[in-house]
């Protein structure tokens, strides 16, 4: 039976979350719920890693391309959009999947975190404008330790708004979710092989962030008013977005040798930082016990088997 059940399937950035949660699907009449904070936002495809209609074989896909991205997208909204898609999915008696590595997204869900409207305080936006990210990461970590595991450390904005939010709630209201009877499948690779799956995937999509970008600071999204995007939207929407950014400004006022050699650079210094997100992400999954870690499609394809009867 189906009825109130959920799987969760989780992991590190490229760890391959995406083709085991169609194969999945498929073998158990699924559909997906997105649980990415960026693949929210429509127009940002090839920098978040968004599936495409042919790569989703038929599997019915939620919480894609709901958002517009110039405007910004919060924890407490994805929360009440997923738990509608859940429920709605449960109710056509398919099984819900809950996929992505963006771990506050997922614990919201799993442990019903009660999370605050808190409305922008912008005199201590202000203020904390000021800091350098290592301050106000350091802030952060003092008023919400958990918090800090698994944000992108050197995004101010994201900082900014976790401390706005920290002090109004410094310690979230966490209660394991009880309405749903949850599996959760976290894809355990080892560093080396995840920074392979890294590299390869980054030197692949590149090119395509690079357009991407472009597209999106000249024309917007397409079809979507107001979508046109600055270079600070940018900076605030994750890594492969915040470097190239930077190489595009750089682009205006540099020759084309100059680029070249930039644009080796960003792609050195985007490697490793994804590489440390992805640590930073294993150390927040790590915190939970009740994750089942598999290496390989059978092993998940058992614990799913198990956990339906």
């Amino acid at each position: 039976m189906k009825n109130n059940k959920l799987v969760v399937i989780l992991g590190p950035t490229a760890s391959g979350k995406t083709n085991l949660s169609i194969k999945l699907a498929k073998k158990f009449g699924g559909e997906i719920i997105s649980a990415d904070s960026r693949q929210v936002y429509k127009g940002l495809n090839i920098g978040s890693g968004k599936i495409t209609k042919k790569e989703m074989q038929g599997i019915p896909h939620h919480l894609l391309d709901v958002a517009n991205p110039a405007r910004k997208f919060s924890v407490a909204q994805f929360q009440k959009l997923a738990l509608k898609k859940i429920k709605e999915t449960q109710k056509r008696n398919s099984l819900p999947f809950l996929v992505g590595g963006s771990g506050f997204y997922l614990q919201s869900i799993v442990d019903g975190i009660s999370i605050p409207e808190v409305a922008p305080n912008w005199k201590l936006r202000k203020n904390l404008g000021k800091k350098t990210v290592e301050e106000l990461f350091l802030m952060l970590k003092k008023l919400d330790s958990i918090r800090a595991e698994n944000i992108d450390a050197k995004n101010p904005h994201r900082l900014i708004r976790a401390i706005e939010i920290a002090r109004i709630m410094p310690v979230p209201i966490i209660k394991r979710n009880t309405q749903f009877n949850i599996l959760q499948i976290g894809i355990k690779k080892s560093p080396e092989e995840l920074k392979k799956l890294i590299k390869i995937r980054l030197q692949k999509r590149i090119n395509g962030i690079i357009t991407e970008v472009r597209t999106l600071t000249l024309n917007g999204v397409e079809g979507l008013k107001n979508s046109k995007l600055s270079f600070k939207r940018l900076e605030e929407l994750g890594l492969e977005y915040r470097f190239v950014a930077r190489l595009q400004r750089y682009a205006q006022h540099c020759g084309q040798a100059q680029y070249y050699e930039k644009k080796r650079e960003i792609m050195v210094t985007l490697q490793k930082e994804i590489e440390h997100f992805a640590k930073r992400q294993m150390t927040w999954f790590k915190r939970d016990k009740q994750i089942y870690w598999i290496s390989n499609y059978k092993e998940a394809e058992n614990a799913i088997k198990h956990f339906l009867l």
